[in-house]
């Protein structure tokens, strides 16, 4: 067995506003401090590692000798979407912001989607992906037309019931609606939305999510490991975010619990190469619904997998631990993404323990020392701290 890099992405865990945050309406967001305020919160195995000794974090007491290395990191990209946040991470820094639709998608767009697809259409509106079924969900089964909807990210997102078009239907629409989303129209993602309930009130999102991400324009991290014939393994919704290109093995997961039984069989198997890991439920179910006992609630229940995935690793295994932006639960002017800095903690065997990276300019500092551990020539964006931390290398 070689060396293995597992990167796991708690989907939307922010420390702490960034200072260019008022210019995305964000000023004052932290997600970190939100749920710090909730009595559901036990995370011992991250506090030991040092996330309450991170440059910026004022929630808690800090750990007087922590387990891993640690860092605040800040996005250099022009943007606060998951697709941009994983990209960055990867090594690849978005100069300049994907498009956004603050009031719908132009007429144009729309005639030509529902004569490709062969479906007409509700909404085209800045939605709550939860309040966009009650109030568009009833008319949808009525008609059979679908309920297209944005955000303050660059998505564009269709749901539709089960019963009416079944998510493999759904995801063709999909993939038709992608091909048409480029140019000005070249959003970050289009996600399919199914869901199931007989009535406003009972109608609700199922797990048959899907998303279809634009091809990053450049090469990433994995790019250059799949070349080298390491492996990369997206776990999660990773394959989707990078429209499957670096990609030589997925893993779906429906839930954060279900990502990290994945990744603690992947420590079972022989394999050299990455496990790039993603968990959506604290963006997904928890920060988009201000819901700060449920985000809470998931980190400590991830806090509990962490230390079996630890006592797992092996002599060569090197964890980090990061975010892709924020979506503070407690922020109440929005319930969109966050623009805040990110949590990095790095733990392995042959790990300087306790030391302090500061603030990085870029998440793309994480491919950087990556790519540096597999012994790969860093091509991209970013720049390693690996010499900075590991004790043998």
């Amino acid at each position: 067995m070689g060396k293995r890099v597992f990167i796991i992405v708690l989907d939307s865990f922010g420390i702490g506003y960034m200072p260019d945050a008022a210019s995305y309406g964000d000023e004052g967001a932290n997600t970190l401090g939100s749920v710090m305020k909730s009595k559901e919160l036990n995370i011992p195995v991250l506090s030991r590692m040092g996330l309450f000794n991170i440059e910026g974090v004022t929630s808690k007491r800090p750990e007087k000798n922590p387990a891993a290395a640690y860092a605040r990191l800040a996005e250099k990209s022009a943007g606060k979407d998951t697709t941009i946040g994983h990209w960055e991470l990867a090594g690849l820094v978005s100069e300049q912001p994907m498009p956004t639709f603050p009031n719908g998608f132009p007429d144009e767009f729309i005639n030509e989607f529902e004569k490709t697809c062969g479906y007409k259409t509700l909404c085209n509106k800045p939605y709550s992906g939860t309040q966009v079924l009650k109030d568009f969900g009833a008319e949808h089964l009525s008609t059979g037309k679908l309920i297209v909807y944005t955000s303050a990210d660059s998505v564009f997102q269709i749901a539709a019931h089960e019963s009416k078009l079944p998510p493999v239907e759904l995801y063709e629409v999909c993939k038709k609606a992608r091909e048409l989303l480029n140019g000005p129209y070249a959003v970050g993602r289009v996600i399919a939305r199914p869901f199931i309930g007989d009535g406003p009130d009972s109608f609700v999102r199922t797990s048959n999510r899907h998303d279809f991400s634009l091809l990053p324009p450049k090469d990433t991290m994995l790019d250059l490991l799949r070349r080298e014939n390491f492996e990369v393994i997206g776990v999660g919704k990773i394959n989707d975010i990078f429209a499957g290109k670096g990609i030589t093995r997925t893993i779906p997961t429906r839930n954060n619990s279900e990502g990290m039984i994945e990744s603690i069989s992947l420590l079972k198997e022989e394999f050299s190469g990455l496990a790039f890991i993603n968990l959506v439920e604290f963006d997904m179910l928890y920060g988009h619904r201000n819901d700060i006992d449920g985000y809470a609630g998931a980190l400590s229940a991830f806090d509990l997998q962490l230390k079996d995935f630890i006592s797992g690793m092996g002599d060569e295994d090197l964890l980090v631990i990061t975010a892709d932006h924020g979506c503070d639960p407690g922020y109440t002017k929005s319930t969109d993404h966050s623009r805040e800095y990110v949590p990095m903690l790095l733990y392995a065997k042959n790990v300087k323990a306790g030391i302090d990276l500061a603030t990085r300019n870029s998440f793309a500092d994480v491919s950087a020392s990556v790519l540096e551990y597999f012994g790969i020539a860093n091509t991209i964006d970013g720049e390693s701290f690996l010499n900075e931390v590991l004790a043998l290398h």
